[in-house]
């Protein structure tokens, strides 16, 4: 299968800190993928690589069958833009803004507004029915289901996810895991990082990272035993 991202040789150092240290790694067009490991370890700096919001000091990444290791700042934001869905643990909504118009605002860096699609995007997280409330008038689980519509509004090939449990309560957990569940099956590739094994055990493969190094590689999702790192 092909891959949708590959990581050759890559290295992030800042100063005399290597944040990633020779790190290669694949992922398919429609795999989910969960990263692990405790702070410090490179997840969020490889999240960022793959993301295209940063670029590597050494190493090659291969996104989509094309070489972006030398891409220009603006080639990176278009591939982002294009074919990216960005969730974070921190929801970033406009607090004065609606649901729909928190969507419609991503659309805006698309040249395109439609108000039907994003809210098509909103009802595919059930939220349509708060699609004219503020920020404030929603609870954390629904906040970060918008965030996860504004993510899918370009349709991306490629889901990436930090955290995006992390703020919420086991219900909304769950309903935040059976949305990833099913753009997985209609064959979005997702990545997720997490603390959380229960979310990362339905994960089709599990990395760990310690010291900027990938430490562990497991596909049969959470069978190996915890890494001392």
């Amino acid at each position: 299968m092909k891959n949708i991202v590959e990581l050759r040789g890559v290295s992030v150092i800042y100063d005399s800190l290597a944040a990633l240290q020779d790190v290669s790694l694949e992922v398919r067009f429609g795999e989910w993928l969960a990263v692990m490991g405790p702070s410090g370890s490179g997840k969020t700096t490889m999240m960022n690589i793959i993301g295209c919001l940063d670029k590597p000091t050494r190493g090659s990444i291969i996104f989509d069958g094309e070489d972006i290791s030398h891409a220009r700042l603006k080639d990176l934001t278009a591939i982002r833009r294009e074919k990216i869905g960005l969730i974070f643990q921190q929801f970033h909504l406009v607090p004065y803004l609606t649901a729909l118009q928190n969507v419609m605002l991503a659309q805006y860096y698309h040249s395109l507004v439609d108000e039907k699609e994003a809210l098509k995007a909103l009802e595919r997280v059930g939220l349509r029915e708060r699609s004219s409330h503020l920020p404030k008038e929603l609870s954390g689980g629904e906040q970060q289901r918008v965030c996860i519509a504004r993510a899918l509004i370009n349709y991306p090939k490629l889901i990436l996810a930090d955290e995006p449990t992390g703020n919420l309560d086991e219900t909304n957990e769950k309903i935040v895991i059976d949305i990833f569940k099913g753009l997985n099956a209609e064959g979005s590739a997702i990545i997720v990082v997490t603390h959380d094994r229960e979310v990362a055990q339905y994960a089709d493969r599990v990395v760990r990272l310690g010291h900027g190094k990938i430490a562990a590689q497991e596909k049969d999702r959470l069978t190996f035993p915890p890494i001392s790192l």
